[in-house]
């Protein structure tokens, strides 16, 4: 799993000049230049991290020159305490950075300690765990990274890499059947199409329609187990609406292929992560 680098330094770069504006007053009228610094980044309680490389390039942006040693990877189990990173050098540069660097880890090892226990809880089921479109403005690559960091599967990306018919475009063109066709009238052959249906009735008109991939949408588990039986293999279904980890065993039992879940990134909890900085001193051999 990794990053592409040239999203992630525009991502970066665009949430720093938010941050920053005009200057840190705070950390400019206090911290003289040419100072350094040690920053021991911590994980508060236990949970999976993630974000540690957009973390380094929060400080990389502000000073290139700044030594960032991560102490884990993404993807680690971590207990209350444990040290994630240690950053070294421009003092001005580690405490101006500090929140943006945290804002990315925390938010993304939250997304990743939710999916990793969800995911865990449907371990030896045929389900697998998907995440959804329901993603922060802006930030749905790294989002999406901290999902399959957590041992989750992507969804489509955007509304550009595969075709997924909602009710409203179903109403729009008229029912299950005009609207798959319409679909495939654009979509190239290679990309399959899939239908949200709410009744059993949508899954027989998406299945002689030619559906790829039938969403059940907010149906009930005899009605899920139902789809499963009337289906037979000719197409994927993925349960989506409501589902969590109450709930989300039992819908894997019904023998369904995937199982979306938008609270992993659109209400998910953050990562309580901290990072204490060391005693503010002279770089060696600059002058002040």
């Amino acid at each position: 799993m990794s990053l592409d680098p040239v999203l992630l330094e525009d991502i970066i770069n665009r949430s720093l000049r938010e941050d920053i504006g005009t200057g840190d007053i705070t950390t400019l009228s206090i911290v003289s230049e040419n100072h350094a610094t040690t920053g021991f980044i911590r994980a508060k309680e236990p949970g999976v991290v993630a974000g540690l490389d957009v973390a380094r390039e929060v400080f990389l942006q502000l000073c290139p020159d700044i030594s960032y040693q991560a102490r884990v990877k993404d993807g680690e189990r971590l207990v209350a305490g444990q040290l994630l990173a240690k950053v070294e050098g421009d003092a001005r540069a580690i405490l101006t950075g500090e929140r943006v660097a945290l804002n990315f880890l925390q938010r993304l090892s939250g997304i990743a300690t939710r999916t990793a226990y969800l995911a865990g809880l449907i371990a030896g089921e045929k389900a697998k765990l998907v995440d959804t479109r329901k993603t922060t403005p802006g930030l749905r690559v790294l989002e999406k990274y901290a999902v399959r960091v957590g041992g989750g599967q992507n969804h489509r990306f955007g509304l550009y890499d595969a075709v997924l018919i909602k009710d409203n475009h179903i109403k729009v063109a008229g029912g299950i059947t005009g609207a798959i066709a319409r679909a495939r009238t654009l979509a190239p052959f290679c990309m399959g199409v899939e239908v949200e249906v709410e009744s059993l009735e949508g899954v027989e008109e998406a299945i002689r329609a030619g559906a790829n991939i039938i969403m059940l949408d907010n149906m009930d588990l005899a009605a899920m187990r139902k789809a499963v039986e009337q289906v037979g293999g000719r197409a994927l279904l993925e349960a989506s609406g409501g589902i969590n980890e109450e709930t989300i065993q039992a819908v894997a039992k019904t023998g369904v292929d995937f199982i979306s879940v938008g609270s992993l990134t659109h209400s998910v909890k953050s990562m309580d992560i901290s990072l204490d900085a060391g005693e503010v001193k002279p770089i060696p051999g600059v002058n002040i």
